[in-house]
């Protein structure tokens, strides 16, 4: 399984922590190996433009604004004791995590992975609570996006992903 990114959101809709994965080079497949012209292609037409990347900010906004909307969406469509877990897409598959006390963890993979459930409760658990939140240093509100800024944190999730994920 491949994970291509991290996110945390507090309870006031703030990114707090995320983290970019990149994703493993793909097996010599033909399209990856083929060079790509920008200028014109076999139709003799212009290729089309090549998207740009999101900053880290626009990438948590979108993020979350896509989480928002299907946790509404599906309250609204099953009623309150229904909840959000995942989607999945042609390209990636996003896992939600909400803890009790409206923490937001989201992680985004590749599509053939299993729900993550129960790896994400174990990282608010086993990481968050242990590193961030019983860290005196830490500060209990996150106010003006200051994120989490743990060593042993970030050591804890990158053993994390890379033992229990991989």
């Amino acid at each position: 399984m491949v994970v291509y990114s991290f996110y945390i959101f507090d309870r006031h809709t703030e990114c707090i922590y995320s983290r970019r994965w990149n994703p493993r080079p793909a097996s010599s497949s033909s399209k990856a190996s083929r060079p790509q012209s920008d200028i014109i292609a076999n139709s003799g037409e212009p290729a089309p433009p090549q998207r740009k990347g999101l900053s880290r900010e626009d990438d948590a906004k979108l993020i979350f604004g896509a989480i928002f909307s299907l946790r509404k969406l599906v309250q609204r469509l099953g009623g309150e004791d229904n909840h959000f877990l995942s989607y999945r897409t042609g390209e990636y598959k996003l896992h939600y995590y909400e803890t009790p006390t409206r923490m937001k963890f989201v992680m985004v993979t590749d599509t053939k992975s299993n729900n993550l459930r129960v790896a994400l409760h174990q990282i608010w658990a086993n990481l968050y609570v242990e590193y961030v939140v019983k860290n005196p240093l830490s500060p209990i509100e996150h106010a003006g996006g200051v994120g989490v800024a743990n060593e042993l944190f970030e050591q804890g999730l990158e053993r994390f992903v890379a033992t229990v994920l991989a």
